[in-house]
């Protein structure tokens, strides 16, 4: 369970320092074709499918990997 929560911890600050660092870096994780969103007058829903598919995805394969 250590080894899992300094893994999420070194992926979050690595984020985290590229998204400080480079803001523009990530800027298409979001608006890939099949996140949904909805602009209203009064309300905004975004719901981003694609992007949460992507991230299981990663995860699921660093998790694979160091198991190993």
């Amino acid at each position: 369970m250590a080894k899992i929560l300094m893994l999420l911890g070194a992926i979050l600050l690595a984020l985290g320092a590229l998204w400080y660092f480079f803001p523009g870096a990530l800027n298409w994780f979001g608006k890939l074709p099949g996140d949904i969103n909805i602009k209203t007058e009064h309300s905004r829903i975004f719901i981003p499918i694609t992007s949460m598919l992507i991230v299981s995805v990663v995860l699921s394969l660093l998790m694979y990997f160091f198991r190993r």
